[in-house]
């Protein structure tokens, strides 16, 4: 854990980062770029995730084929995904291949050709993955979560965009989304495990020194909070709940308070939420909460999945547990196992390359620099009962609420007097 984090800034403004893990055979290693479906304008969502789709499908080098056959050929594990700030791409190799891996990933990122044909075959797959959503709905419930909260801000759309955006798009609007936003300046490459900063560092800037710096990237505007109940009918055996309130933004001081108020909340087993709806009552299989955070803003949230008789309690009950915590202190213990929860799921996946290479770049996307692990420890043990009491004296005052359920019920007016 104490080995030393190497940064390299190209003239361009990229970033290169590396965290060298001597005891581990692998490399993990993403380019990531700070674009993501946020910066959308609404005729262009879903082109983040489109592009992370078209990323793999052909270079002037490479053909699709040749990208998968070449990966595999070196038992690579590769992937990509979009989020709502970032999108990433992403491998895992022997340390024997790690010029491989940056040779694929350099000319899948630098040279991919975005071909027409390849657009118009990629497309009945994203709609099918817009339509596997739709039909799950313990997914989909959280899709019309975020446009309720959200709003009209892009924040509140899907990553994957609307079906008649993707019905659209072409291969000149996915070029011209990749052209403008992709610019050297939101560039972070990072890698951590059995590498050396200066090879890597050699491998990358060859190619990378050649992207030119950009403007007018597209300005991100925070959204305002509201208060909302929206009752989405829906034939199903289950009601699903979210209830949704303000958070706090991902470089907020507050952040460790914010984290472990939510693992105490709903976010394990042992937590109030479990215990007190599925264990003491058995009025669902599935509840948790959960938090969103972004570098402006943030959510905090909480889900269950019930039978829709009981779909009045159970936001009762959630309510009644933010509440608590907003007008009773954590007690000694709770927080202590709270804390110690934390520390052990950061401490055990610190082990894991592709999680150092992942808080590599959002360290750096983030805060501009990498934070040791043990000052984050630090920072979880001097959480105090009052921090978490504070935090949620601001975040649930009054009557912040959103509430979203789905499933066959129509009764808005009942769910409305619970969250007034």
């Amino acid at each position: 854990m104490a080995t030393a984090v190497n940064k390299t800034v190209l003239s361009n403004g990229i970033k290169i980062l590396t965290k060298r893990m001597p005891q581990v055979h692998s490399v993990s290693m993403g380019v990531w770029v700070n674009v993501g479906a946020r910066d959308e304008a609404l005729r262009e969502n879903g082109l983040s995730h489109l592009i992370e789709h078209m990323i793999f499908k052909g270079t002037r080098r490479r053909s699709a084929y040749q990208i998968a056959k070449e990966f595999d050929a070196i038992g690579g594990q590769t992937n990509a995904f979009t989020a709502m700030e970032n999108t990433c791409y992403h491998a895992r190799v022997l340390e024997a291949h790690l010029e491989t891996m940056v040779d694929i990933l350099t000319d899948i990122f630098l040279n991919s050709v975005f071909d027409a044909q390849e657009v118009e075959r990629e497309r009945p797959v994203i709609l099918q993955e817009i339509g596997m959503v739709e039909d799950s709905p313990e997914e989909y419930v959280h899709i019309l979560s975020g446009r309720n909260f959200w709003g009209d801000n892009p924040l509140g759309r899907s990553i994957l965009g609307s079906p008649e955006n993707i019905v659209r798009f072409d291969d000149e609007a996915v070029r011209g989304f990749f052209q403008r936003c992709y610019q050297p300046e939101r560039i972070v490459v990072a890698a951590a495990g059995n590498v050396e900063h200066q090879v890597l560092v050699d491998l990358i800037s060859p190619a990378f020194e050649g992207i030119a710096p950009g403007c007018d990237f597209p300005e991100r505007t925070t959204p305002e909070t509201r208060a909302l109940v929206d009752i989405c009918h829906r034939q199903l055996e289950q009601a699903h709940i979210c209830l949704s309130t303000p958070g706090i933004a991902t470089t907020d001081p507050r952040r460790y308070a914010f984290s472990l108020m939510n693992t105490i909340c709903g976010g394990n087993m042992s937590s109030r939420l479990f215990q007190e709806i599925r264990e003491k009552r058995g009025l669902a299989y599935s509840v948790y909460s959960y938090i969103s955070s972004f570098e402006d803003t943030g959510m905090f949230g909480a889900y269950a999945g019930v039978e829709p008789a009981k779909a009045v309690e159970v936001t009762a009950l959630i309510i009644e547990a933010l509440r608590r915590l907003e007008n009773e202190p954590v007690g000694p213990s709770e927080l202590r196992d709270a804390q110690e929860y934390t520390k052990g799921s950061m401490l055990l996946a610190a082990e894991n390359t592709d999680n150092q290479m992942v808080r590599l770049a959002q360290g750096e996307i983030n805060f501009g620099r990498h934070i040791p692990l043990s000052d984050v420890v630090t920072r979880v043990e001097a959480v105090g009962a009052d921090d978490i009491q504070s935090l949620a004296a601001t975040l649930f005052h009054e009557d912040p609420f959103v509430l979203t359920v789905l499933g066959p019920l129509t009764d808005k007016e009942t769910f409305s007097t619970l969250v007034r």
